[in-house]
């Protein structure tokens, strides 16, 4: 029988201290105009940005999609496709860890079965940490995605020194399922890029009919899933088609943190704070009350009365 008394208190458990969150980061956003199909041109403007976001005192600096190769490539595709691991990627990776700067480019990635993926490679410290390839490939309007490159297969969150983070490419966050299952992955913000074409001109107002409704899409995001929604659109013309820039960062309140200009190349920055997630998620708790059991099942449902 022990010495210590029955009724004597016993001293708690020491409990390990909760991770502390991430400190807060400045972000940049790189709203370029990428030439068709010149690898090396575009390589010098990503590194002439690169230049900048260090003067900026950039942590992350996020380019567009397509950045390193242009959009409309058609059957330039192939001509421009490499892999991660291909010299143009490698040098910007080293060059960005050489000023401990994280960086997200845009290229046309060929995998090792020669199959050709619209793609957006997340750098830090020189790696790759995170690959995205563009699930929705669009085939109306201007868009023929589908008949150039590959679908990709997966949409999940991914860890950095900034915390846990989701990328998206145009098309996929049109569809409400993609920004859903990376918050449900744990990201607390989103990366979103794009190669938005610029529609809808009205005279007298300062957006377009394009930019006006991604606006709102973004917001609507931000205030649903309580994070950061952060959207770099790339600016210049293909085969005639205006992108249109207006690249932002919302806050995960909904409030607008910065702002770029239609049609001009620009570096644009703003401050993300992982504290104000916490403090939207008290007052909102959409994630703590959110039945991803329930949507599974009513999914399976669906998908399963489709196929009868």
């Amino acid at each position: 029988m022990s010495d210590e008394s029955t009724d004597q208190p016993r001293e708690a458990p020491e409990r390990p201290d909760p991770a502390p969150s991430p400190a807060a980061y400045t972000i940049g956003l790189a709203q370029i105009n990428p030439t068709l199909g010149d690898v090396d041109r575009n390589l010098a403007k990503h590194h002439e940005f690169i230049e900048r976001a260090v003067f900026e005192k950039v942590d992350l600096l996020v380019f567009p999609e397509a950045s390193l190769t242009g959009y409309y490539l058609q059957d330039l595709t192939d001509d421009v496709a490499m892999r991660v691991d291909a010299p143009p990627l490698r040098r910007l990776a080293e060059v960005a860890a050489q000023q401990d700067l994280d960086i997200c480019v845009g290229f046309i990635e060929e995998d090792d079965r020669y199959i050709h993926y619209i793609s957006q490679v997340y750098f830090s410290g020189g790696r790759p940490v995170h690959i995205h390839r563009k699930v929705y490939l669009p085939t109306y309007g201007m868009f023929d995605d589908m008949r150039f490159v590959g679908q990709g297969r997966k949409i999940r969150a991914f860890d950095t020194r900034f915390g846990r983070l989701g990328m998206l490419i145009c098309e996929d966050f049109w569809h409400i399922s993609s920004p859903y299952l990376l918050w449900q992955d744990g990201a607390e913000t989103l990366l979103l890029v794009s190669a938005g074409p610029g529609r809808g001109v009205k005279p007298g107002d300062d957006y377009l009919d394009t930019t006006f409704d991604l606006g709102l899409t973004h917001r609507m995001f931000a205030e649903f899933f309580t994070t950061y929604v952060v959207h770099c659109n790339r600016v210049g013309y293909e085969d005639g088609i205006a992108f249109a820039g207006y690249s932002g960062v919302i806050g995960p309140d909904g409030a607008e943190l910065a702002r770029g200009p239609h049609f001009e190349e620009t570096l644009i920055t703003a401050r993300i704070d992982p504290e104000a997630i916490r403090w939207k998620r008290r007052s909102l708790p959409l994630l703590r009350d959110e039945k991803p059991d329930l949507v599974l099942r009513e999914l399976e449902r669906i998908v399963a009365a489709r196929d009868r």
